[in-house]
């Protein structure tokens, strides 16, 4: 069955794909400036703009603005891509299609914190300041949780709220707009990713026991600040620094 969706105009069940042979001739082409060849070749990729919007469906009201967007990533794809690196281009443009789509979902402020979450946050981070000043060491989420009268789960929910987003969505390769993402090249589960391993392995080599240990908890075992702090016995707030800091010599060395 022929199914027909309708994005912005576009009947995407007609849409064309190109072999190989015939991608390479219009790389080739666009390459050195034909611009018919790049705009069938632009047209003949928005499956992969359709397959990355429909990944972030549920996060945005309009399908048409996500799929607008990530045709800005995979145009940046077109023009920046380098055939001689011998890697796919479908490869090479999921990452910027999808990293697009993530910048105008942040931009556009597509997660919103609520007023009484935000209380008990900045009110949480507060008590945590007071314990440690009182008594010398970082609280655990349940003394802050009883200095507010609180349970503790809200209290690590409300922390977790406000968490500073950078670290999933950090930049880690590329300048102008052109950036990759660290969760672009750490997961790749399903093989469609590109994921450079060498050069992650390397640059891993540049952080420390505990840093890598942060970085194994949160990326590759998916848990939140909170939940690393209460494995390691530390605070939030620490497994935050040390984050920030790994973060940076990955990004860093995978320049």
């Amino acid at each position: 069955m022929n199914h027909k969706v309708e994005v912005t105009g576009i009947n995407t069940s007609q849409l064309k794909t190109l072999s190989d042979e015939k991608a390479d001739i219009l790389m080739k082409k666009l390459k050195n400036g034909d611009k018919n060849a790049r705009d069938e070749f632009i047209t003949a990729n928005l499956r992969l703009v359709l397959s990355e919007v429909g990944k972030f469906r549920k996060r945005a009201d309009n399908s048409d603005d996500l799929f607008q967007v990530g045709c800005v990533g995979l145009i940046k794809a077109v023009d920046n891509f380098e055939p001689d690196k011998n890697v796919r281009f479908s490869t090479y443009a999921v990452p910027m299609i999808a990293g697009e789509i993530r910048r105008y979902l942040r931009e556009s402020c597509a997660l919103k914190v609520g007023r009484s979450t935000k209380d008990i946050a900045y009110k949480a981070l507060s008590a945590r300041d007071e314990l440690s000043k009182r008594n010398g060491c970082e609280p655990e989420l349940s003394d802050i949780a009883a200095a507010l009268g609180c349970e503790t789960s809200r209290v690590t929910e409300a922390l977790d709220a406000i968490a500073d987003p950078l670290s999933l969505y950090e930049p880690v390769f590329g300048q102008d707009g052109d950036e990759i993402y660290l969760s672009e090249r750490i997961a790749d589960e399903s093989g469609d990713l590109w994921m450079d391993k060498i050069a992650l392995y390397d640059a891993m080599k540049h952080c420390n026991t505990r840093e890598a240990k942060i970085l194994h908890i949160r990326y590759y075992r998916g848990k939140t600040q909170t939940e690393a702090a209460a494995e390691l016995g530390v605070s939030q707030a620490q497994i935050s620094r040390i984050e920030k800091s790994a973060l940076q010599k990955l990004k860093k060395y995978m320049t």
